[in-house]
């Protein structure tokens, strides 16, 4: 993740919670009271947060001091500690829910995208994420995809051209949408398209699609439609797929399945912080 973008996003995270004021903790505890947490992990799965937690215990007091004892993308399991964090105790429980929220959900994300792999047991067609994202936390989501075994697909409308069916349906035609694309995007810019039926993919070919992708297509009309795209283009599966049954797409022979359920669907993993010590035990 871009640490600048990932610091300025905690930072409004922090803004959102604490307002201006923690009020319970800084009516129970002086400012240089001094305390210990640990991160632990009462669930098994794959762990995703490991900056989250340094970076955002920092921004509240760069005096701080973290340790985090696994790495992203590390398979954990219930009772394992994650992290220790020790510094003044105003700090460490206004910091802790954020950096909850945010561990939680990203380490859900990358076991849910990790057993999405291993189910669907490809040496060729990669799992891909979609822009079915939770807004505001895109960047985080994303990046717990990539720590599960996935890949991404576009960040958002700026960074690819992906013609719709909307898109389509506006501009009248597969190949008058593209014309218009090829006269004025530069020659570094891919452009993909949603198909759905033999004509669109022949349309798409001939207008010179760099990836098609299949949309709401079974495994049996996917292994027909995608002998009609030549080598060199990239294709691409979407739609109806959950991991009930992504296997049975194992052998379409597209290179991308794209999942909107990795990031709108997952269940976050249950971690929970607990107190190691305080001053009061001295």
């Amino acid at each position: 993740m871009n640490s600048l973008k990932l610091r300025s996003q905690l930072e409004k995270f922090f803004i959102e919670d604490i307002g201006e004021q923690d009020v319970t903790t800084d009516l129970i505890f002086s400012e240089d009271t001094m305390g210990k947490i640990v991160f632990l992990s009462k669930d098994e799965g794959v762990f995703c947060g490991e900056e989250i937690i340094k970076t955002g215990f920092h921004l509240l007091n760069h005096d701080i001091t973290v340790q985090v004892f696994v790495k992203d993308g590390q398979a954990i399991v219930k009772g394992q500690e994650l992290a220790h964090v020790s510094g003044k105790i105003a700090d460490l429980l206004k910091g802790e829910r954020v950096v909850l929220n945010l561990i939680q959900r990203m380490s859900g994300i990358a076991t849910l995208t990790q057993k999405t792999v291993h189910t669907l047991d490809s040496g060729h067609t990669r799992v891909c994420d979609t822009r079915k994202t939770t807004p505001g936390l895109r960047m985080f989501e994303k990046y717990a995809v990539r720590c599960g075994g996935g890949f991404n697909h576009r960040f958002g409308l700026y960074d690819a051209v992906m013609i719709k069916d909307n898109h389509i349906s506006f501009a009248g035609s597969i190949s008058k949408a593209v014309e218009a694309i090829r006269n004025k995007a530069g020659h570094m810019v891919k452009v993909e398209i949603e198909v759905e039926t033999k004509e669109q993919v022949m349309e798409a070919v001939h207008a010179g699609a760099d990836v098609i992708m299949f949309d709401n297509r079974t495994p049996e009309e996917i292994k027909e439609l995608i002998k009609l795209v030549p080598a060199g283009i990239i294709t691409e599966a979407s739609g109806g797929i959950q991991l009930s049954n992504i296997a049975e797409y194992r052998d379409t022979g597209v290179d991308y399945i794209s999942l909107g359920y990795l990031t709108h669907s997952y269940k976050a993993l249950d971690i929970s912080v607990k107190v190691l010590w305080n001053k009061g035990d001295e």
